[in-house]
Protein backbone atom coordinates (compact mmCIF):
# COMPACT_ATOMS: atom_id res chain seq x y z
CA UNK A 1 0.00 0.00 0.00
CA UNK A 2 1.17 3.49 -0.83
CA UNK A 3 -0.25 6.81 0.35
CA UNK A 4 0.18 9.94 -1.76
CA UNK A 5 -0.81 13.47 -0.73
CA UNK A 6 -1.27 16.51 -2.98
CA UNK A 7 -2.49 20.05 -2.37
CA UNK A 8 -3.69 22.56 -4.97
CA UNK A 9 -4.95 26.14 -4.85
CA UNK A 10 -8.68 26.25 -5.38
CA UNK A 11 -10.72 28.93 -7.13
CA UNK A 12 -14.23 27.46 -7.34
CA UNK A 13 -16.42 27.67 -4.26
CA UNK A 14 -18.46 24.54 -3.61
CA UNK A 15 -21.84 24.15 -1.92
CA UNK A 16 -21.93 20.64 -0.49
CA UNK A 17 -25.02 18.51 -0.14
CA UNK A 18 -25.93 17.51 3.43
CA UNK A 19 -23.63 14.48 3.17
CA UNK A 20 -20.24 13.89 1.59
CA UNK A 21 -20.11 12.66 -2.02
CA UNK A 22 -18.98 9.06 -2.64
CA UNK A 23 -18.67 7.46 -6.08
CA UNK A 24 -17.16 4.23 -7.35
CA UNK A 25 -16.63 0.85 -5.76
CA UNK A 26 -13.41 -0.36 -4.26
CA UNK A 27 -12.93 -3.61 -6.16
CA UNK A 28 -10.32 -5.15 -8.40
CA UNK A 29 -9.29 -2.63 -11.03
CA UNK A 30 -11.49 0.15 -9.68
CA UNK A 31 -11.53 2.83 -7.01
CA UNK A 32 -13.75 4.96 -4.84
CA UNK A 33 -13.65 8.75 -4.56
CA UNK A 34 -14.91 10.67 -1.54
CA UNK A 35 -15.39 14.47 -1.61
CA UNK A 36 -15.82 16.27 1.70
CA UNK A 37 -15.98 19.89 2.76
CA UNK A 38 -12.88 20.87 4.76
CA UNK A 39 -11.45 24.17 6.05
CA UNK A 40 -8.32 24.28 3.87
CA UNK A 41 -7.85 28.07 3.39
CA UNK A 42 -9.16 27.84 -0.17
CA UNK A 43 -7.15 24.78 -1.17
CA UNK A 44 -8.08 21.34 -2.43
CA UNK A 45 -6.27 18.48 -0.74
CA UNK A 46 -6.05 15.02 -2.28
CA UNK A 47 -5.09 11.83 -0.44
CA UNK A 48 -4.65 8.62 -2.40
CA UNK A 49 -4.32 5.20 -0.83
CA UNK A 50 -3.39 2.72 -3.53
CA UNK A 51 -2.54 -0.95 -3.73
CA UNK A 52 -0.26 -0.25 -6.72
CA UNK A 53 3.06 1.18 -5.54
CA UNK A 54 5.52 3.11 -7.68
CA UNK A 55 3.08 5.11 -9.82
CA UNK A 56 3.47 8.48 -8.08
CA UNK A 57 4.36 10.40 -11.24
CA UNK A 58 1.28 9.07 -13.05
CA UNK A 59 -0.95 9.90 -10.09
CA UNK A 60 0.51 13.39 -9.94
CA UNK A 61 -0.23 13.97 -13.65
CA UNK A 62 -3.82 12.70 -13.36
CA UNK A 63 -4.54 14.67 -10.18
CA UNK A 64 -2.91 17.86 -11.53
CA UNK A 65 -5.11 17.59 -14.64
CA UNK A 66 -8.19 17.18 -12.45
CA UNK A 67 -7.20 20.17 -10.28
CA UNK A 68 -6.71 22.31 -13.41
CA UNK A 69 -10.17 21.37 -14.71
CA UNK A 70 -11.91 21.54 -11.32
CA UNK A 71 -10.05 23.97 -9.00
CA UNK A 72 -12.33 23.34 -6.02
CA UNK A 73 -11.93 25.36 -2.81
CA UNK A 74 -11.97 23.86 0.68
CA UNK A 75 -12.46 20.30 -0.53
CA UNK A 76 -10.80 17.12 0.75
CA UNK A 77 -10.60 14.43 -1.94
CA UNK A 78 -9.94 10.90 -0.70
CA UNK A 79 -9.20 8.16 -3.20
CA UNK A 80 -9.03 4.47 -2.31
CA UNK A 81 -7.56 2.62 -5.27
CA UNK A 82 -7.45 -1.05 -6.20
CA UNK A 83 -5.36 -0.65 -9.37
CA UNK A 84 -7.56 1.56 -11.56
CA UNK A 85 -6.18 2.88 -14.84
CA UNK A 86 -5.65 6.65 -15.26
CA UNK A 87 -8.74 6.83 -17.49
CA UNK A 88 -10.90 5.24 -14.78
CA UNK A 89 -9.44 7.61 -12.17
CA UNK A 90 -10.33 10.63 -14.31
CA UNK A 91 -13.81 9.24 -14.95
CA UNK A 92 -14.49 8.68 -11.24
CA UNK A 93 -13.18 12.15 -10.30
CA UNK A 94 -15.41 13.80 -12.90
CA UNK A 95 -18.30 11.65 -11.73
CA UNK A 96 -17.73 12.84 -8.15
CA UNK A 97 -17.75 16.51 -9.20
CA UNK A 98 -20.95 15.95 -11.19
CA UNK A 99 -22.58 14.27 -8.18
CA UNK A 100 -21.39 17.15 -6.00
CA UNK A 101 -23.04 19.74 -8.24
CA UNK A 102 -26.23 17.70 -8.64
CA UNK A 103 -26.62 17.20 -4.88
CA UNK A 104 -25.69 20.74 -3.79
CA UNK A 105 -28.42 22.93 -2.31
CA UNK A 106 -29.55 25.68 -4.69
Amino acid sequence: METLDYRFDGHTAVHFPPQAVLVGVLASGNLEVLLEAAPLDGAMQVRIVTAASGFGSIWQAVIADFAARHPLRDVQVSINDAGATPAVVSLRLDQAVQALHEGAPQ
